[in-house]
C-alpha cells in the first residue's frame, strides 16, 4: 500500500453543531473514513482586521484522490465565506488504516 494515495484534510466551522452537521454530510458521502472534531481558538486576519475566534478544527482521513471532491463538497456546504480547506499528505501509516480508509471510502466518487 501506497502511503502517499492517502491525506488529511482540514476545514474550521464555527461551532461544534455546524462541525457535526458538516461531518455527517462528509461522512454519509463517504468522501471521508474518519473525522476528528476539536475545540481550537484561531487568530487571523480577515478584511483588514485582526479576529481572535473560538472555533472548531475537523481532520479528515481520506484518499488523496478523492481531496478534489471533498474540497469542492465543503465549498458548497460551508457556512464561512472562504472556509479554511488544506490537504496534508500521509508519508507512512498502519497498511491496515490505511487499507480501512480505502474500504469505506471505496463508493465514493473520485
Amino acid at each position: 500500500m501506497n502511503p502517499a494515495t492517502h491525506c488529511v484534510a482540514m476545514t474550521t466551522c464555527g461551532s461544534r453543531d455546524a462541525a457535526e452537521s458538516l461531518a455527517g454530510k462528509i461522512i454519509r458521502a463517504r468522501l471521508a473514513a474518519c473525522i476528528q472534531i476539536l475545540p481550537i481558538t484561531s487568530f487571523f486576519e480577515w478584511k483588514g482586521e485582526v479576529q481572535h475566534e473560538d472555533e472548531v478544527l475537523m481532520l479528515m482521513k481520506t484518499r488523496t484522490a478523492l481531496y478534489g471532491s471533498l474540497e469542492k463538497f465543503i465549498s458548497e456546504h460551508h457556512e464561512y465565506e472562504v472556509p479554511e480547506i488544506v490537504q496534508l499528505p500521509v508519508n507512512a501509516g498502519l497498511g491496515a488504516y490505511l487499507g480501512w480508509i480505502d474500504e469505506v471510502t471505496a463508493e465514493a466518487e473520485a
